[in-house]
């Protein structure tokens, strides 16, 4: 026989007695049904069991349910008896009124609900409209920000002694200097691997010393400075967006505006003009580490000496070509600050936010980047060729 011990530890949990009577059976709904209750391992693993073991019919025909002497209900005891009961109300219930406003709102808003219907051309027309404006007003604020940021150069040329020279030396530093290590590695390698491939299919004509050619044009012209700047655009260009960002979220920006400290001046201007005179010194960097694997794979793979690749280069590339590129890093340099400081003061206060605007901003960097890139390509393709 069962313990007085083991009848009170019954009665504290959640379970359901069976009863026969005249009409039909009976199923007593007792103990409290509440998250605390059917949170406990060992009682919620009885309660599926006896549930399981229930007869088929046990929520419809001549069953009666007891809910009367249940001693507590909360929203998701009600959902377990409410699946059990396959989402419909038995045909004899018995339940106290409290109880019966609790199963109700379960039952509303589990009741099985039309699935939408299927997005025709009018929704989809809608969505592009909506795809639209979204670009459109990040253009008109991009270009705005291009604005704030020439009439704060002519502020700073006008009163030099006034300018954030301190902003401007430590983003040089962590943007430009701390980033050389991995543009290296990076440019490295990229010419090793372009030294390798290309000269499988030279040496099928015996054109070997073209190499030196095809190197030189490619990673001077475009693969030094794009390489570079999608580097910077996925290291710093989101490094700019979380900095802003945090600002945001502190409530840092709402203090400076307090203030009346202009964000353009002291956040964006000091970022755009680091990244104008280091983008160019790392796409130098980044382009010389190239032609450095790539001349030694040459003379690894072909036999092309050193001395020879050095001797050639300046007649096979013509020194537009690098004018050119520093030229583009500039370019790249600012546009990569604007959208890093663009998306950084769009972030809202909360974490979410914040971290949607740095993978927008590291994005939305690399594809202007190569977009940037390809009209170069397109406007300049008579230069140093």
């Amino acid at each position: 026989m069962p313990s007085p011990e083991d009848d009170a530890a019954r009665e504290s949990t959640p379970h359901i007695d069976q009863q026969d009577t005249p009409e039909g059976a009976c199923y007593l709904v007792l103990g409290p049904w509440t998250a605390a209750g059917l949170t406990i391992r060992p009682a919620w693993e009885a309660l599926a069991s006896q549930l399981k073991a229930l007869p088929a019919e046990a929520s419809g025909g001549t069953t009666l349910w007891d809910l009367r002497q249940m001693e507590q209900l909360d929203h998701l005891g009600a959902q377990v008896l409410w699946d059990h009961w396959g989402r419909q109300w038995p045909q004899k219930l018995e339940v106290l009124a409290p109880h019966r406003t609790v199963l109700d709102r379960v039952a509303e808003f589990s009741a099985d609900r039309p699935e939408p219907p299927a997005p025709g051309l009018r929704q989809a027309f809608f969505t592009l409209g909506e795809g639209v404006l979204q670009v459109a007003g990040h253009g008109v604020d991009l270009l705005a920000l291009v604005g704030r940021l020439a009439l704060n150069l002519v502020k700073l040329a006008r009163n030099p002694r006034e300018g954030p020279w301190r902003d401007l030396s430590g983003h040089l530093y962590h943007i430009g200097a701390t980033a050389l290590p991995i543009t290296a590695l990076v440019g490295f390698l990229i010419g090793v691997v372009l030294a390798y491939l290309i000269s499988q299919q030279l040496r099928q004509f015996g054109a070997d010393a073209f190499i030196v050619n095809i190197l030189g044009i490619s990673l001077i012209r475009e693969l030094g400075p794009v390489l570079a700047a999608i580097l910077i655009a996925g290291r710093s260009g989101s490094a700019i967006t979380a900095q802003i960002g945090v600002m945001r979220v502190t409530e840092e920006l709402d203090a400076m505006r307090v203030m009346g400290i202009a964000h353009s001046y002291r956040l964006v201007m000091p970022r755009a003009l680091a990244l104008a005179i280091v983008m160019p010194l790392i796409s130098v960097w980044t382009t010389i580490s190239a032609l450095l694997g790539g001349m030694l794979a040459a003379d690894l793979v072909m036999g092309v000496t050193p001395a020879f690749f050095i001797d050639a280069l300046p007649e096979a590339v013509d020194a537009a070509n690098l004018t050119l590129a520093t030229a583009k890093s500039v370019v790249f340099g600012v546009l990569i600050a604007l959208i890093g400081c663009h998306f950084g003061l769009r972030v809202k206060p909360n974490t979410e936010s914040l971290g949607q605007g740095t993978t927008a901003s590291v994005v939305t960097s690399i594809t202007v980047v190569i977009l940037v890139d390809a009209l170069f390509a397109v406007l300049f393709k008579s230069v140093g060729t």
